[in-house]
């Protein structure tokens, strides 16, 4: 079966209030079956335009990291992040 993946590209405005946006969504990711395979450290982007920060989270199929996302829970503390960084978040289905 695929597996699901949230992808995040972030630039944060609010380095203190996006600490606890972190602090706050990695457990109710982690109760989906999400790990971290990326979140930040260094990048390039040699095409494109992108975000300073990226982020990626796999899940054990597609239909996890949906309900993961529209989680009311991760809902809740997604407004964190929507009003300290600028952020394109994809859900994918992936090998």
């Amino acid at each position: 079966m695929p597996k699901g993946y949230i992808i995040g590209h972030v630039t944060v405005n609010d380095a203190e209030a996006y600490q606890e946006y972190i602090r706050r969504d990695t457990p109710i990711f982690e109760s989906f079956g999400g790990r971290f395979l990326v979140r930040g450290g260094e990048s390039e982007t040699p095409e494109g335009e992108t975000q300073e920060r990226h982020v990626v989270i796999e899940f054990p199929d597609f239909e996890a990291a949906k309900r993961a996302y529209n989680d009311p829970a991760y809902q809740e503390v997604a407004e964190i992040r929507r009003k300290s960084a600028t952020s394109t978040i994809i859900l994918a289905e992936g090998v």
